[in-house]
């Protein structure tokens, strides 16, 4: 069960850099006027510590924002200074999820954007319960394999159901004893504020910030928060600010389900006959697990699923889907299984990452829409209807996500309209499977007149900037270190 919002390739799924921060103390006294103590960033666990370019520290922010005199919690920060004279100040990154970790990612994603460092800090950060920052581990590496190879996220017997609704609620109350009270202080609001004060520290007289996936969405939450502290924003893969729960699951089916017709017209193959060959196999997977080349462990349907969906996310790996198809088309599963574990960050030795546990405890706080098992069943016909291959999982997990939450949402939509705010690029690829290109359009148009400009890209894959067009990077460039706004509307094919 997991919500696909977050930004994520074959390569960075499989392998995240895990950077630590050093313990960098901040002054004590008001949370704005605190002075960060950049050092060198540590290790962590089997992974090196980043080069001598990246700095880390820890921010203090009030744990309860309408407390800010009261208790605090430490944000993780890591940066490179900029390397020109001319420089604009920080460039803030958020790489998407939630609970995806700028920390572990900014270095792996900085030569992607290194000609962006002439002129800003290369600067991200582990948001509020993510990673260093207070990440939560809601249930260990072996009850996770368990409930992976137990239980099936698209029931289908009372038996399935119950064993499926059950899992859900015992993970909420691993996430409830893990977080404490943090549980109910984790929402992309909480952020916006942290990214807001997180400006100021910085000594940044506006935001100049990049969002992609779930970052997208925080940066429209901080517009609407703080429209007049709006500096050079943009916002790529972007999610509908305009869909409550059954709307991102509906737009997620569409999304996949249109990746996956293009990857099967790639392939030579008509669509409608490759969606309905694919989602034969996926039913006899459910059937019959398949055998794999990890020891005790079977592909099931959800796994087959998940790794089905990692490789859509970048056109590159299109080749790793086909082999891993045809593999599992002869009864070997273990390729699939491979791209399964690269999505739940699971290594060979059986640890699983938390990206998915942070991910869970803050989109369920932001959502307060939760459709009970029977309102699903009666949407199951329509989401099947969208997607024979992901619509029914999509479905189902609206159901299981928050099932029995601990909390209470905050609201069914966030709110994005920032009116007098400066021009924020928007850029919406038409091929992006979790984030549909629909959403870039309602974003820029809720964000409101004069403020979100539409930049769509003719592509593939999750996210356009770095993606491969001269035209869409070039545009970007011009905006972050020039301040360029391109005509509304403009398109890069």
């Amino acid at each position: 069960m997991r919500r696909w919002f977050r930004w994520a390739a074959v390569t960075a799924a499989a392998a995240l850099l895990a950077t630590g921060c050093g313990s960098g103390s901040s002054d004590d006294g008001e949370p704005a006027a605190q002075r960060l103590d950049w050092g060198r960033c540590k290790a962590t666990g089997d992974s090196p510590a980043p080069g001598d370019d990246w700095q880390c520290a820890t921010l203090k922010v009030p744990l309860d924002w309408s407390k800010p005199d009261g208790e605090t919690i430490g944000l993780a920060l890591i940066r490179a200074k900029a390397r020109g004279d001319d420089r604009l100040g920080s460039l803030l990154f958020n790489f998407g999820g939630p609970g995806g970790s700028g920390v572990s990612m900014m270095p792996s994603y900085a030569a992607t954007v290194s000609h962006l460092r002439e002129r800003y800090d290369l600067v991200s950060w582990d948001p509020r319960g993510v990673g260093a920052s207070g990440g939560v581990r809601c249930r260990g590496d072996e009850e996770t394999e368990a409930a992976e190879a137990a239980v099936d996220a698209t029931p289908d017997t009372p038996a399935e159901e119950k064993a499926y609704l059950a899992d859900a609620a015992d993970f909420g109350k691993g996430c409830a004893k893990a977080a404490g009270k943090l549980l109910e202080h984790v929402s992309t609001t909480d952020t916006a504020r942290d990214l807001d004060l997180m400006r100021q520290v910085l000594g940044d007289d506006k935001l100049h910030y990049f969002g992609i996936s779930y970052g997208t969405e925080l940066g429209g939450v901080y517009a609407h928060l703080f429209p007049k502290n709006v500096g050079r924003v943009v916002l790529d893969a972007v999610v509908d600010p305009s869909a409550d729960t059954v709307g991102h699951a509906e737009n997620q089916a569409r999304g996949f389900q249109r990746a996956l017709n293009n990857y099967l017209a790639s392939t030579g193959q008509d669509p409608e006959r490759g969606t309905r060959k694919t989602a034969d196999l996926l039913r006899r997977i459910d059937a019959r697990p398949l055998p794999t080349s990890s020891p005790g462990r079977r592909l099931t349907q959800t796994l087959a699923l998940t790794g089905l969906v990692l490789p859509l996310y970048s056109k590159d790996s299109w080749p790793a889907l086909t082999s891993a198809l045809d593999a599992a088309e002869q009864g070997d599963g273990s390729e699939l299984l491979a791209l399964a574990d690269g999505y739940t960050e699971r290594d060979p030795s059986g640890r699983y990452g938390t990206t998915t546990h942070s991910q869970r405890v803050i989109s369920c706080l932001d959502d307060r829409q939760r459709p009970t098992v029977e309102e699903t069943k009666k949407l199951l016909p329509r989401f099947e209807k969208i997607s024979p291959v992901f619509g029914a999982f999509l479905g189902w997990d609206m159901a299981g996500w928050c099932h029995d939450w601990p909390v209470a949402g905050r609201h069914d939509t966030p709110e994005v309209s920032a009116p007098g705010a400066a021009p924020i690029l928007v850029i919406g690829n038409t091929g992006d499977p979790a984030t549909p290109y629909e959403g870039a359009r309602r974003m820029a148009d809720e964000l409101g007149e004069d403020v979100g400009v539409l930049l769509t890209w003719k592509g593939e894959g999750h996210g356009a900037y770095g993606s491969g067009s001269d035209c869409v990077d070039t545009t970007v460039d011009a905006y972050l270190l020039h301040g360029t706004v391109p005509p509304e509307g403009k398109v890069c094919s």
